[in-house]
């Protein structure tokens, strides 16, 4: 069976974030057979509909990557109750750029977790995300859901995860991401 290749997108653009360091610990925790690769968002530019037919290359870089992966995970925080302003902005720009190449996100099986500093966990984050994604025709995995709540007493100060029973957690996560990927695969394209 072939690699199956996973493109991570981290929500933060703070090195030592909680959501880096989720993806970080994702990227060692996937089952064999599975590659995470993380795409950086930092260098995107605000959204700005008069270079749509021309959109700077890191957009037309990331939405490339997007197409040729296998499936995306999204890491997020929740910033004022809902998705980070950069990574909204990344998905803006990707959902409009080289649309004459089909939309990077359409047909594409979509893990979102999340880790913050409140009880939630996130959870406001991703189900506003689940809806972004299922408007761009992306199939967000429904179950299991993950929410990292109190990262300070999970993560470390380099935002490395320390939890056990996060990691196991995020594990099983995985796995079950995984099995939601190749049922995605199996269907007949849209």
């Amino acid at each position: 069976m072939p690699e199956l290749h996973v493109l991570g997108i981290a929500g933060s653009l703070r090195s030592t974030s909680y959501n880096r360091g989720l993806l970080r610990a994702a990227s060692g925790a996937v089952p064999a057979g599975v590659r995470v690769e993380s795409a950086e968002i930092g260098s995107i530019p605000g959204y700005n509909a008069d270079f749509e037919e021309n959109p700077p290359t890191p957009v037309t870089e990331l939405a490339a990557k997007i197409r040729g992966a296998d499936a995306v995970l999204l890491v997020t925080p929740e910033y004022n109750f809902s998705i980070p302003g950069v990574l909204k902005n990344t998905i803006d720009w990707v959902s409009r750029a080289e649309v004459a190449k089909g939309p990077a996100f359409r047909g594409k099986p979509v893990g979102i977790l999340g880790a913050s500093t409140g009880p939630l966990g996130s959870a406001r984050a991703q189900y506003d995300l689940r809806r972004v994604m299922q408007s761009l025709e992306a199939y967000p995995m429904p179950r299991p859901e993950l929410f990292v709540s109190f990262a300070p007493k999970k993560f470390d100060s380099q935002g490395e995860l320390t939890d056990d029973e996060t990691r196991h957690a995020l594990t099983k996560w995985l796995a079950a991401f995984v099995v939601w990927t190749e049922r995605v695969r199996s269907w007949p394209p849209p």
